[in-house]
């Protein structure tokens, strides 16, 4: 957008706030993307107003990457964002946590309305009226009401723990189906509740169930007000890929990493993609711990019958010549050169950890569709607006981008190397009554994978005041899961890969 068509807008809004004594701000569709730029950037217009945004784009991708990728709170009164599933302009959900924001669902489908898109509707749903004009317009409350309200207000703002595991085995083709990862869920279970978590803390989800659908149900669960100081916990064992991905003139132009769940078919909709998948985290406050730890791999998504895997996914072949093109002069298919996705960030220390070897891969857990500006405009915009970009998680990732993750058989019993050398370790850190950062925890996993042969190299990547820190989950709280020795191991007698 240009930038003095920007300040002209901020300054008339400015104006018209100082030719009044308002309460309250009611900002619909564009409205609230002119009024959240006026207010991110002018803080003392909007302090102690109610907000009200309806029909709003704020929360859609697309907007938060103007933003550097993230939308902050504001110091108003109350902030309220009215959202309806059914409005068709470019609407979306918006999650900030801190207590004076509320979203307030408002469904509505007028007959013959294309576009589900009016303002008289949003503001005269019962939902509301229930909210926003019961606030702005208050009822007396008695004494007694308003203290209870501040004693659940208390108990609501605790930190609190979840965990979501996810593990399949029984992928509907034959060949796809793995042995270990159901076992690494129980083994993650047990390791968790060892470490303080409780049984009604921790979800699981396996095999048929973990639909692509089914496993975004529970991310919901895994991910929904978090607040500062809070702990999350995603565990997944099961095939990695990669889908090359068209652009919106119907061309491949960049590969998309993905989790795959039981119905995949290499369509983005049966997919775990971070297009996807960033709208759970990148809203989340700073100062939560959300940890994913991926027990796959997505190298050699785009080798024919899945390369030199023993067990591997198998893109057909129309899927892997959308990457690929013709070399005449070697006579040969060779991947396309697809252009960088953030030219500025690719080229940098850490772009391949965020981009992939080829500057062209939405990674897991990178938030890359938030991040498309430039680094010299993205970090202006995140110094102007006073915000770090989206939240990004601390990833444990099983090996690095072009390597396998391999399973691992403990005497009849399968695991996954990775997960079983991530027990084995906290087990024995847990036991020596010590709490290692995560870089030393991921360093204590490599040495023993390395030991025991297994040529792939987990992958940390998080902020660098994050993953030296000690990890959240210490010994076991009284009264808070079990503590046990474990048993030993018996010596590892054979491997097989996993995708």
């Amino acid at each position: 957008m240009d930038e003095q068509l920007q300040a002209a807008l901020r300054g008339a809004v400015l104006d018209k706030l100082k030719s009044g004594n308002y309460d309250v701000v009611l900002a619909h569709s564009l409205g609230s993307l002119i009024c959240y730029d006026t207010f991110v950037r002018n803080p003392a217009a909007i302090r102690d107003k109610v907000f009200v945004t309806f029909g709003s784009q704020i929360g859609n991708p697309a907007v938060r990457d103007i933003f550097a990728g993230r939308i902050q709170d504001l110091p108003c009164r109350k902030w309220y964002h009215l959202f309806n599933r059914e409005d068709r302009v470019l609407t979306y959900p918006l999650e900030i946590a801190t207590d004076n924001f509320q979203q307030v669902l408002t469904p509505f489908d007028v007959p013959n309305d294309l576009l589900n898109h009016n303002a008289t509707w949003y503001l005269s749903r019962p939902e509301t009226v229930a909210t926003v004009w019961h606030d702005v317009v208050p009822v007396p409350a008695s004494r007694s009401i308003v203290s209870a309200a501040r004693g659940i207000a208390r108990i609501d703002t605790r930190p609190t723990r979840r965990a979501l595991l996810i593990g399949i085995n029984d992928y509907p083709k034959p060949a796809d189906r793995l042995e270990g990862c159901v076992n690494d869920v129980f083994l993650m279970s047990s390791v968790l509740q060892e470490s303080g978590f409780m049984p009604d803390e921790i979800r699981v989800v396996l095999n048929e169930r973990a639909t692509a659908q089914g496993i975004m149900e529970r991310l919901h669960w895994l991910l929904e007000g978090v607040r500062d100081g809070d702990e999350r916990m995603l565990f997944y064992s099961g095939h990695g890929a990669q889908i090359p991905r068209y652009n919106p003139s119907g061309a491949p132009d960049s590969v998309d990493e993905c989790l795959v769940p039981y119905d995949f078919d290499w369509t983005p909709e049966h997919a775990i993609l971070d297009r996807q998948f960033s709208q759970f985290y990148s809203q989340l406050p700073y100062d939560c711990y959300f940890v994913a730890m991926l027990d796959c791999c997505h190298s050699g998504g785009m080798t024919r019958d899945g390369g030199p895997r023993i067990r591997g996914l198998t893109p057909p072949d129309d899927i892997r010549h959308r990457a690929l093109r013709w070399e005449a002069s070697e006579g040969m298919w060779v991947p396309r050169d697809f252009p960088p996705l953030n030219e500025s960030l690719s080229k940098s220390k850490n772009g391949a950890d965020y981009l992939g070897d080829n500057g062209a891969t939405q990674r897991l857990g990178r938030s890359m569709a938030l991040r498309t500006q430039p680094d010299k405009e993205y970090n202006k915009t995140r110094a102007e607006l006073g915000h770090h970009g989206p939240y990004l998680p601390i990833l444990l990732e099983a090996c690095q981008e072009q390597e396998l993750s391999y399973e691992y058989r403990d005497g009849v019993t399968s695991y996954g190397a990775y997960t079983f050398c991530m027990a084995k370790v906290l087990r024995e850190q847990r036991d020596r009554g010590a709490n290692p950062s995560f870089y030393e925890l991921s360093a204590l996993v490599t040495a023993k994978l390395r030991r025991l042969k297994y040529n792939q190299t987990p992958n940390l990547v998080g902020a660098k005041t994050r993953v030296s820190a000690k990890i959240p989950w210490g010994a076991a709280e009284a009264g808070r899961g079990q503590r046990r020795t474990p048993k030993k191991r018996a010596a590892k007698t054979g491997r097989k890969k996993r995708r």
